[in-house]
């Protein structure tokens, strides 16, 4: 067997946490485009598109408190960036869209919150 218990019920409840972060984004209009994307210099939970915006969605799933927002590094975002960046060159028909990098947090018994431009490549 792979992992404690433990580590067992976290991944899962991150696999659930990123099914609901996809079917709220499903509701506000967004298409998505990739889940689980991993590349050579990072990884991208979700990649949707709606109208002319592009969304790099990070989720962040945590069992309370409020935990999830402060979950997202300064190291974990330039990884993100970089990897959307590397999407980009790879999907040139893409590259006239609005990019954006959101956060999708998710805890235990509440319903998702979503946060549309969560930081720049600048931040």
């Amino acid at each position: 067997m792979i992992g404690s218990p433990s580590k067992r019920r976290a991944n899962r409840f991150g696999r659930r946490a990123e099914v609901l972060a996809c079917a709220l984004l499903l509701l506000k209009g967004y298409r998505i485009l990739a889940r689980n994307l991993r590349v050579p210099v990072g990884e991208i939970d979700i990649i949707a598109r709606r109208g002319r915006t592009l969304a790099f969605v990070e989720v962040k799933a945590r069992s309370g408190d409020g935990a999830a927002a402060e979950a997202l590094s300064p190291r974990q975002r330039r990884r993100i960036v970089r990897a959307a960046e590397w999407f980009l060159s790879a999907r040139p028909e893409l590259i006239a869209l609005t990019a954006r990098f959101d956060l999708v947090l998710v805890e235990r018994w509440r319903w998702p919150e979503h946060r549309r431009g969560a930081w720049r490549t600048d931040d």
